[in-house]
């Protein structure tokens, strides 16, 4: 299998996409450490894994969940929850814009 080399160009490009900002300097070092990075998958992929078990998890752990419950010991009614605000409307909280429109 041919080795992909990553020029500065393609750091450059990357770079452009991701809105970043980099230096000459930086164009080689990553350009050498993305082709490195490179260099290992595809040694990976050389690894003959046929008959091999697929792995999800090893350590035997699982998730530990509660149940959605709801408590209604430590429920608010809607006129406790609004008491405090400073503006509501029609049974909710009024609060500044968050998004703008462009």
């Amino acid at each position: 299998m041919a080795k992909k080399q990553i020029t500065q160009a393609d750091v450059e490009k990357i770079a452009s996409l991701a809105n970043l900002k980099v230096t000459s300097r930086e164009k080689k070092l990553f350009s050498e450490q993305f082709t490195k990075s490179l260099d290992v998958i595809d040694q990976l992929q050389e690894i003959d894994t046929k008959g091999i078990k697929t792995t999800h998890q090893v350590t035997g752990l699982k998730n530990v969940t509660r149940e959605d419950k709801i408590d209604e010991t430590r429920m608010l009614s809607q006129k406790e929850a609004l008491s405090q605000a400073k503006k509501t409307h029609k049974g909710f909280f009024v609060v500044p814009a968050v998004i703008h429109k462009s």
